[in-house]
């Protein structure tokens, strides 16, 4: 199963590379539900880890590494990740092509700020909670996950793609110590924005 998702994202941008319509969830820079967040915090990154799940062309990955993070992306996609690089010959990011149902075993607890933006609500339902559980086995012990989605509400049917997080779904990220602290419903609603720590209150804070 884990070669569907990746080969109608890897459809979609090798359309977009021919000169067809970009990605619905290109914003064309970093997501402003995400640079809001990291300017409330006044987010910065001294050398420490940041992954980006789903960077597509790399605006969000881009946006983390000029606040001083080391910043990994991935996406299913290879065009993307290639179109990434093309875009930012001059990147500091490390992009990698990878399936969130099977991430890299050496990314577990690697990171101290991950960045999950509608890549969870990209696949259909069967796949989320695996998906969440995988994203947030990436966190480091002190880290944070951010993860913006957009709103369904229980029992609400939808067809997708996407299919929306229910708030149900969003404690699907919080496994182990991994902590839901925080959960906004904002875009008059239509968004959520949750956050997650490990350990202490958060180590993006400050």
């Amino acid at each position: 199963m884990t070669g569907e998702p990746s080969g109608k994202f890897e459809a979609i941008y090798t359309g977009a590379e021919a000169g067809g319509a970009k990605p619905p969830w290109d914003y064309g820079g970093p997501r402003p539900q995400f640079v809001e967040w990291a300017e409330a915090r006044n987010l910065a990154g001294g050398g420490r880890e940041a992954l980006v799940v789903g960077c597509g062309y790399g605006a969000d990955a881009e946006f983390l590494a000029l606040l001083g993070f080391r910043t990994t992306g991935f996406d299913f996609a290879p065009t993307a990740i290639a179109g990434a690089r093309r875009k930012y010959p001059a990147s500091e990011v490390n992009g990698f092509v990878a399936d969130v149902l099977d991430l890299p075993r050496e990314w577990q607890g690697r990171f101290d700020l991950v960045v999950e933006s509608l890549t969870v609500q990209s696949m259909p339902f069967e796949h989320h909670t695996v998906a969440a559980q995988n994203i947030a086995a990436l966190v480091a012990p002190e880290g944070t996950l951010l993860v913006l989605a957009t709103t369904r509400d229980e029992g609400s049917e939808v067809t997708g793609p996407p299919w929306p997080l229910t708030r149900a779904e969003l404690e699907e990220f919080a496994i182990g110590d991994l902590i839901l602290r925080r959960v906004e419903r904002i875009e008059s609603g239509a968004w959520w924005r949750a956050e997650l720590s490990r350990g202490g209150a958060g180590s993006t804070s400050h």
